[in-house]
This record gives structure tokens, sequence and C-alpha cells, in this order.
């Protein structure tokens, strides 16, 4: 099953803030969101529900240090799975 996924202005400037000039890691972002899309419970994602203020959330890592923040919804025309990314950074700056 392919998920869409939905970047938030958020995101967008996260990615940007933390992947300046570091083609490795946008790469290695890169193939964290192609498999988010296709198989998000993958081990390599370690996706996991988030507790506290940030309840209702997930969490996926790509890489040692940077965790992607997202949740989940429906479509409601065309009932496709919506991955909505919120953040993305290390994990002092996205918890």
């Amino acid at each position: 099953m392919t998920r869409k996924l939905v970047l938030t202005s958020r995101f967008k400037r996260s990615l940007r803030k933390f992947v300046k000039n570091n083609q490795r890691l946008s790469n290695q972002i890169e193939k964290t969101l192609l498999q988010m899309a296709t198989d998000l419970s993958a081990s390599s994602l370690a996706t996991h529900r988030l507790k506290g203020e940030l309840e209702g959330l997930r969490a996926c890592s790509c890489g040692y240090d940077c965790r992607i923040i997202f949740f989940i919804e429906q479509d409601p025309s065309t009932k496709e799975e919506l991955l909505v990314l919120l953040n993305i950074g290390s994990h002092d700056e996205v918890y």
C-alpha cells in the first residue's frame, strides 16, 4: 500500500535548516520518506507512537540522530491514507 506524503510548511522549513549543505543527509532523508510511503512498519524506521504533550503523533528514525514527527489521516474524498509530516530534526530539536 502506497501512502501519500503531505509536507507541512513547518516540516519544509525544518528540513531546509536540517540538511543545509549536507547532501549525504539529504539523500538519507529522501530514502526514508520513500520507505515511509511504501512500508511504514519497516524495522529500519523504528516507527512509534508518542506520549505526553505529543500524544496522538508518531515518530520515526531516519538515521542516527534524525527524527520525523508525523500523523496519519485518511483523505475523505479518495479514502487514501495520508502521512502528514510535521517536523524533522535531531532528537532534542523535535521532542
